[in-house]
């Protein structure tokens, strides 16, 4: 071999192992940027609150004006609410307890002097009551009971009747049990749904606390009575509902998983979800509807809004896709959430301009959103015409800039990629004053399953599943129009056994959340 060739392969050689090197550097940024992702997750806030980025700082930093001139020429008297014309008085820290306390019964606990106390110690006369002297205020509490209720129907007869031998017997109306052959009743029932649909106590832990109190309930009961009580009372209920909300024009939809035993044709260790359904925060009714299914697939939300024409509000998953006949609006909270996870660990690094320049976009938008919080739908499209506008334009021009220039596969290029396939869906909500920005709405309601899901972390069955879902749905729909969700519950057993549904199907129109008797009886204190 020749000096040149060799030369040529040496340097042939370098430049490989270069490319290499190169290569290992940039997956081994990438494992990084993963492992600082996880440790984020497990111990960093779990708040996607980014105050410390501000959207007109950051983004004038790197020469767009733009959000400030906006800022100036906006008249903030027309958006911003009318201050108190008086100052809210400072009070001592603790002095609301009597608004606490209003609402409770009470009873006064007196101590005296034993009457052979009552000598002055003095002079030796007898003391006389000059008045008492309050000392503190005190919570009670006390301890859940049980008691056993023996029901009698009283008979009566005619004895005129009878002695002409004509039936003269009668008795009065019964209330019908809330399961046939059981000692169930709407209180324990209600109480049993509440403290795991609405406290995430598992039926376990429910178990324990019957013995504790005397009646040793096992767990398979509590169960059976959930599922019993929701297949034959609660689930007409939960459809009523279904057919009231597809009747709004915009709804939220959102989905998690959950693990579900004994599904036919699955193993135990495959996962199910439960998809959560709802109206807009500005709805004539607040409706919240749980729907259990085997699969994620994108039929089971075509499936359920087969009836539905309007907007739907939604993460980037793209099962939504299936649904016809809708206008698809997606969330930007998803978006700033991409930026989010691609924040390194030191702020100061120059690696964090770029997501913190994402996040600064996401966040002046949202910082118009709350401006335009009081406004008309007309006028709130009108402002986000006139002032969100640019800034999606800005942000797209800057995110296909960027996106040239950062690797595919980081976190910083997964944000931007994100956001530029969703673009079209994304600017939706520009078209109606009525859409929202995020899908907040559907993430909230779902919230306190993926919690109650912690502590009891499956479903043993999918009647089990089915029966969750229902009982979710009544749960989060009553919490949403205002209601206590166990006087809730409770008023819906007491009164649906023995009403036949399907002969006279408007009874269940008086079983709905916003029916005046219901606000009246188990409005929220």
């Amino acid at each position: 071999m020749d000096e040149k060739s060799l030369i040529k392969t040496l340097q042939n050689t370098i430049e490989s192992q270069n490319k290499t090197i190169e290569g290992l550097r940039e997956e081994l940024k990438k494992v990084n940027e993963n492992m600082e992702y996880l440790i984020k997750k497990l111990y960093g806030r779990k708040t996607e609150k980014t105050s410390a980025i501000d959207g007109q700082l950051i983004i004038s930093d790197i020469g767009l004006g733009l959000f400030n001139e906006a800022e100036k020429e906006m008249d903030l008297s027309v958006l911003e609410p009318v201050p108190f014309e008086e100052p809210i008085k400072k009070t001592r820290k603790g002095y609301n307890r009597k608004d606490l306390f209003k609402n409770l019964p009470s009873q006064d606990q007196i101590f005296k002097l034993e009457a052979s106390q009552q000598v002055c110690p003095i002079d030796g006369n007898r003391l006389s009551v000059m008045g008492n002297k309050f000392i503190r205020s005190e919570i009670k509490y006390i301890p859940a009971e049980i008691s056993v209720v023996n029901i009698y129907q009283e008979t009566y007869e005619c004895r005129a009747c009878k002695k002409e031998g004509k039936p003269g017997i009668f008795n009065p109306y019964t209330p019908e049990p809330v399961l046939q052959h059981s000692y169930a009743t709407a209180s324990s029932v209600a109480w049993t749904m509440y403290q795991k649909f609405v406290q995430s106590v598992p039926l376990y832990r429910q178990e324990k606390d019957w013995k504790q109190m005397g009646f040793p309930l096992s767990r398979s009961t509590l169960s059976n009575w959930i599922i019993k009580t929701s297949e034959e009372w609660l689930y007409p209920v939960v459809e009523k509902l279904r057919e009231e909300l597809l009747k709004d024009k915009y709804l939220y939809a959102d989905e998690t998983p959950v693990q579900v035993l004994n599904e036919e044709g699955k193993k135990n260790t495959t996962k199910s979800y439960m998809w959560v359904y709802s109206t807009s925060i500005n709805a004539k009714h607040g409706i919240r509807i749980f729907k259990y299914a085997p699969g994620r697939s994108g039929d089971n939300a075509k499936e359920f809004l087969k009836e539905f024409n309007g907007y739907l509000h939604t993460d980037g998953f793209s099962g939504y896709g299936k649904v016809k006949d809708i206008r698809h609006s997606l969330c930007w909270a998803h978006v700033r959430r991409y930026f989010t996870d691609a924040l390194p660990k030191d702020m100061e690094s120059p690696e964090a301009t770029l997501p913190a320049t994402g996040i600064a976009y996401c966040n002046q938008l949202f910082d118009w959103e709350r401006k335009f919080k009081d406004l008309s739908p007309e006028d709130r499209k009108k402002q986000r015409l006139e002032k969100e506008k640019p800034v999606l334009e800005a942000f797209w021009s800057w995110a296909e800039i960027t996106n040239e220039k950062v690797l595919p596969k980081s976190s910083i290029g997964k944000a931007l990629q994100y956001a530029l396939n969703h673009t079209e869906k994304l600017q939706t909500y520009l078209e109606d004053g009525n859409c929202v920005i995020s899908n907040n709405i559907a993430e909230n309601s779902i919230r306190p399953f993926t919690i109650g899901r912690k502590n009891w972390t499956f479903c043993g069955s999918p009647q089990g599943a089915n029966a969750s879902a229902c009982v979710y749905s009544l749960v989060e729909t009553a919490k949403a129009n205002g209601l206590n969700p166990y006087k809730y519950l409770e008023f819906l057993l007491s009164r649906l056994p023995g009403s036949n549904i399907k002969t006279n199907p408007k009874v269940l129109d008086l079983m709905m959340p916003w029916d005046e008797l219901i606000q009246k009886t188990c409005k929220s204190e």
